[in-house]
């Protein structure tokens, strides 16, 4: 009787742990199967591109998973009830359930909107495909002149407003900020930023939330309206409540609660990675949404999961941040290093030095996913106890 593992999600922190778990799991104790709602693996942090209208690289989930036993199930979760051990869930071949002895819940997040009236409606996000593909649609039949308001000072907001402004000098791009742009860098770092604005011709609206999006504007706090033909909302992020209502134990945020080894910590036989997880890093805060996130969650998780199927010592990988990233457009970038406390230090990398840095990095992001059976070992350890489906959890 295998172990069944079920991951649900396929982007950065899904994919990676499923390869990971069939790389060094036995094929003979255990069933891996991934749970997508899509075919394609989704660069999550080249969708910005996506929109401004650059062609990104296809990988088939089918092809990822070529030769390593993963199961692909194309659906969307609907649903989890981590008693009976089963996912609901929906796609071309209907309605249905996925049972698990192990489940991996790496789902990711969208858009938070702040309940912001306007923003379902009228404002775009690249927080996903869908979403990124119907900005494209939207910015390639903006002609010249157009004006687009990007609102969010975070990295995303960052990055997609100078990306835009970068790729399409035609348009003009503002960006709003609730604080000060930069204001979390380093000095010298907030002067690069800053000049990177500038040469770009983007427009800072600092401490300026916003209360409302329309069709073509968006309106501040203070009642100002903000001429905007597109409305990009890069304001934060938020989870799907499907962990909330399946009654595992979540934050306020609705991400589920995990111990250090990324594993629930109301039902053992549940893992969260990435954005899913709130997960507490070595600094004693929880840490942040982001692709650095799901790299250091997802290898804690399948490490535990290898562990304690096998009898093994649960290792503790770092959960510590190292620094921030940040593109300015395809010539020009930002790597600002930070301490334990995640503060700014006074060194930073830029310019073209710092745009190798990023996209090595995210090259070898792509290319550890798209090659999981690369450094396969000859003999995957085999499954120390078998599950018992009675109720017993194996492993535990």
């Amino acid at each position: 009787m295998k172990h069944r593992i079920v991951v649900l999600g396929a982007g950065y922190a899904g994919a990676f742990a499923a390869g990971n778990l069939a790389r060094r799991l036995s094929p003979a104790d255990t069933e891996i199967t991934v749970v997508n709602a899509v075919p394609d693996f989704v660069e999550r942090m080249r969708l910005h591109q996506l929109a401004i209208g650059q062609d990104l690289a296809v990988r088939k989930l089918t092809d990822v998973f070529a030769g390593t036993g993963v199961r692909l199930r194309l659906a969307r979760v609907t649903g989890v009830d981590p008693e009976r051990r089963t996912v609901a869930v929906t796609g071309e071949d209907g309605d249905g359930e996925l049972a698990y002895d192990t489940l991996l819940y790496a789902l990711g997040s969208s858009a938070a909107h702040h309940g912001v009236p306007g923003v379902a409606e009228y404002a775009f996000d690249v927080t996903g495909l869908s979403s990124a593909l119907r900005l494209r649609e939207r910015l390639a039949g903006l002609g010249e002149g157009g004006t687009v308001l990007v609102v969010g000072e975070g990295l995303t907001g960052i990055e997609t407003a100078t990306e835009f402004a970068d790729s399409r000098p035609d348009l003009t791009v503002a960006l709003a900020a609730r604080g000060e742009l930069g204001a979390w860098l380093s000095p010298k770092a907030r002067r690069h930023l800053r000049q990177a604005f500038d040469r770009f011709g983007i427009t800072v609206h600092e401490h300026t939330g916003i209360e409302a999006v329309e069709p073509t504007r968006a309106i501040a706090a203070d009642g100002t309206p903000i001429p905007a033909d597109v409305t990009v909302w890069a304001a934060g992020f938020a989870v799907h409540p499907i962990a909330a209502a399946s009654g595992l134990k979540v934050a306020e945020t609705g991400q589920i609660v995990v111990d250090r080894t990324m594993r629930s910590v109301s039902h053992p036989d549940v893992y969260a990675a990435g954005d899913s997880a709130y997960a507490i890093g070595e600094n004693g805060r929880p840490l942040p949404m982001s692709c650095a996130s799901a790299g250091y969650t997802n290898m804690q998780a399948t490490a535990a999961i290898i562990a304690r199927l096998t009898g093994s010592k649960v290792p503790t990988t770092g959960l510590k941040y190292h620094g921030n990233h940040i593109s300015l457009g395809r010539q020009d970038a930002i790597f600002q290093m930070v301490d334990g406390d995640v503060h700014s230090k006074s060194w930073y990398l830029g310019g073209r030095s710092a745009v190798w840095l990023k996209s090595g990095i995210l090259k070898g992001a792509g290319w550890s996913i798209a090659h999981p059976t690369f450094g396969m070992p000859k003999h995957k350890r085999r499954l120390a106890t078998t599950p018992d489906r009675a109720g017993v959890r194996a492993a535990a």
